[in-house]
């Protein structure tokens, strides 16, 4: 057992399975253990992941159990990686957060709904200050310049943003600070590249409430959509055909409650009248 173990997520999933599987054969522990050779006090560490669960005794525990083979397998798998990622020692191989700008300058449209902050793409220095802490500050800003030097170019970004009325209201930074990001975004939203739409308080429930999320599309065929998700913890991308998939449908549906182009151009000017 690797020194001061602490179990992950995954390995207290596994615990519980194997412990499902020997409530649903109504044995106990004593009664498991001498069936496949352990220990009471080694299974129950391995059912309450007080210890790793090997991939023999997972398969040991399967076969003595008649658990049917998709299943033990698939338990099996998850060990692995389980393992996998214990030996890496938690090693960052691939910063999605730090990588995000390099997929704003490589892709050819860009989708993305915000909550209670205004898109990063259009954030100012001053208000990206306040609310992102140092070690996100950069990365942000990358994002915003990969976007910046597609503007102008012959094969310019189309962004399509939309943004709860929640991201207009909070004054961040104060009156000033604040006035100044409103405006930016009433110029950004002249841009022929650029659609900036407001889901209003009025509109109630949408799809992606709570959930801010970008999407990018790509020129390449082998290139296929990436969602983008960030908390203040870590970047995180979705790459699956069918969550990607699912992303632009909550944005179809975001964009459905969503005022247009000019109502939402309004109804900025109306916050920024108010500061």
């Amino acid at each position: 057992m690797p020194k001061d173990f602490r179990a992950t997520t995954l390995e207290r999933a596994i615990g519980r399975q194997l412990a499902g599987w020997r409530d649903e054969r109504q044995l106990s522990l004593t009664e498991a253990g001498q069936r496949v050779g352990f220990s009471s006090a080694k299974l129950s560490m391995m059912e309450n992941a007080v210890q790793p669960s090997a991939v023999l005794d997972i398969m040991a525990l399967g076969y003595v159990y008649q658990v049917p083979a998709e299943e033990w397998q698939a338990v099996v798998r998850q060990a692995q990686c389980a393992e996998q990622a214990r030996a890496l020692d938690n090693a960052v191989l691939f910063d999605p957060a730090a990588d995000f700008a390099n997929l704003v300058f490589e892709a050819t449209v860009l989708r993305t709904f915000t909550t209670d902050l205004v898109p990063a793409l259009f954030q100012l220095a001053d208000y990206a200050k306040l609310v992102l802490d140092d070690t996100r500050f950069p990365a942000q800003a990358a994002v915003r310049e990969a976007w910046e030097g597609r503007v102008g170019g012959r094969d310019p970004l189309l962004v399509h943003a939309v943004c709860s009325e929640a991201a207009l209201r909070p004054v961040v930074g104060g009156p000033r600070v604040m006035k100044a990001q409103l405006l930016h975004l009433m110029e950004i939203s002249e841009l022929d590249t650029v659609s900036l739409r407001v889901v209003p308080f009025t509109a109630g429930a949408h799809p992606a409430m709570g959930t801010p999320f970008t999407l990018l599309s790509f020129a390449h065929r082998q290139h296929d959509d990436v969602a983008y998700f960030e908390t203040f913890v870590r970047g995180e991308y979705v790459e699956g055909a069918g969550e990607t998939e699912g992303c632009a449908r909550r944005f179809a549906g975001v964009g459905e409650l969503a005022l247009g182009e000019g109502e939402s151009l309004e109804l900025i000017a109306e916050a920024a009248a108010e500061l």
